[in-house]
């Protein structure tokens, strides 16, 4: 089945019934239905067809939704663009995935016209002078014929990576990996037609575009959309809307617990779990979240976009026994597991790389098939770069990136170790461990940390701090301020960044 069959068989079963909240509009199936057959239309007269490349960069507006149901309807492909690029990153992925044409918010008309190359705009949810207004267009337009239903081994996205590392890859999902993806979602954290999903993280990130979006329209669901994250708005929209579920990175549910004064009016009552990823929580943070929210269904699941994004689900019965973990087992459908560099299964205790198997997983990345061959071994798993340790009861728990992985003095240093060591300082709002090059070690530890508004921790409390906590040769040897830690709107910290700018000279002491 593909996406768009998908979509009507839900428009089939529930007509009449609210598929999205937005601010004050509301719009059911059928209306978004009818309302993506026109836009088909429209995109049919911007000269999209089967196997052409439709972006989006939007922020979470109904438009969004229209236009990636009408790409799909014509057999293209759409392709999300993160909002926050700026014009260089936004080019990139025109030219590199040859979109023809682009659907962008009017908000960010200052980035389009930056942007170099033949692509055909359409605005969106605010008007650009000398550029169509897609729902002016769609409004206008009528139904007409479309083409035959593609097959489910159609190419229906390409979603492009965080970028962690330095340059953004195309993953590239047929409409039966993004269909595999949103069932197994739905089944794993047991989406109903009763669900009311608020998507609060942007929507063209993987996890909330695939799992959760995707898997609330296949079980005929209501989607509630945030035009955009604020710690204010995420609650006032679960009052308002007595949403049901939410996805969000840890920090996103974390801060509003201190930027929001009156939190404790908000009546979250309606929630009847919390969904978090990016990064595990350990057990204080846990509890905090806990007390703050007054619920104790918080659900950490892992993945990545090159899966679909599926993985691991650490379910709210060990969310403190096992705090830190991402969980023991993966969600059905999915093979995990832990392995040394020779493939074989870790021991209990070893650290190793986690490789994934699904039938969610990309076709590939876009135009690099060696990229493509380097991240699946002979047998088809998909090998994350994430390294882990597996404990006696089997949980899995992330230590780091494999390209994070710290040699001081031939002694490996995991980053995310000193990190979590640090986290409960409390002077210290949010850090990042790096390597820095160093002539006689190899390496030198360093964390970059931001501080809580007024503080100012020495690098002697730091190291005090840690002590008792580290071994000596962990405990970060330099330390960085900065104002803020460059991380992916999902929450995962973009080290290279800071690597950069350490050899740039431009982080701070």
């Amino acid at each position: 089945m593909n996406l768009a069959s998908m979509f009507d068989e839900s428009a089939h079963r529930f007509p009449d019934k609210i598929v999205l909240r937005y601010g004050a509009r509301h719009y059911s199936y059928a209306e978004i239905r009818a309302l993506s057959l026109r836009a088909a239309a429209v995109l049919q007269d911007q000269g999209v067809g089967a196997g052409d490349r439709v972006a989006l960069m939007c922020f979470n507006t109904p438009y969004f939704l229209v236009g990636v149901l009408a790409a799909l309807r014509l057999g293209a492909v759409f392709v999300p663009v993160n909002h926050k690029l700026q014009a260089p990153e936004v080019e990139h992925i025109l030219q590199h995935s040859r979109a023809g044409v682009c659907i962008v918010d009017g908000a960010l008309a200052p980035v389009m016209r930056k942007v170099r190359g033949a692509v055909r705009w359409l605005a969106t949810d605010s008007a650009i002078e000398g550029v169509p207004l897609f729902e002016s267009l769609v409004e206008a337009a009528a139904p007409r014929p479309l083409p035959a239903p593609c097959e489910r081994e159609a190419v229906a996205q390409i979603l492009y990576t965080s970028g962690t590392t330095g340059q953004p890859k195309g993953c590239v999902h047929s409409h039966r990996n993004v269909y595999t993806t949103a069932m197994i979602a739905a089944l794993g954290l047991e989406i109903t037609r009763h669900e009311r999903m608020l998507i609060a993280m942007p929507i063209w990130h993987a996890s909330p575009l695939n799992n959760w979006m995707f898997g609330t329209l296949l079980m005929g669901g209501s989607l509630v959309f945030l035009r955009e994250y604020s710690p204010r708005a995420m609650l006032e929209t679960i009052a308002r809307e007595k949403t049901t579920l939410l996805f969000a990175a840890p920090i996103a549910l974390l801060a509003p617990i201190d930027a929001v004064p009156d939190f404790n009016a908000f009546d979250l009552r309606s929630m009847r779990a919390w969904i978090y990823g990016g990064g595990p929580l350990g057990k204080d943070m846990a509890l905090r979240l806990m007390e703050a929210y007054g619920s104790d269904q918080f659900i950490q699941v892992y993945g990545m976009t090159e899966a679909g994004p599926l993985g691991t689900v650490l379910f709210p019965e060990d969310a403190l026994r096992k705090a830190g973990s991402i969980g023991r087992s993966s969600l059905p459908g999915v093979r995990v597991r832990v392995v040394d560099p020779d493939g074989r299964d870790t021991a209990s205790g070893r650290i190793g790389e986690i490789v994934l198997q699904s039938e969610a997983a990309m076709q590939g990345y876009l135009d690099a098939p060696e990229a493509t061959a380097a991240a699946y071994d002979a047998e088809g798993w998909y090998h994350s770069g994430d390294l882990a340790r597996v404990d006696d009861d089997g949980y899995f728990y992330v230590v780091d990136r494999l390209k994070d992985l710290i040699v001081t003095g031939g002694e490996n240093v995991y980053s995310k170790e000193v990190e979590d060591a640090l986290s409960p300082h409390p002077d210290i709002a949010d850090v990042a461990v790096i390597g820095q090059p160093h002539a006689q070690w190899g390496e030198t530890v360093v964390a970059v940390i931001v501080a809580k508004p007024g503080r100012a921790p020495s690098d002697e409390e730091l190291k005090a701090f840690l002590a008792d906590r580290l071994a000596r040769y962990k405990i970060p040897r330099l330390y960085r301020r900065v104002e803020v830690l460059p991380r992916t709107p999902s929450g995962k910290l973009q080290k290279h960044i800071l690597r950069e700018q350490m050899t740039a000279g431009t982080v701070p002491a």
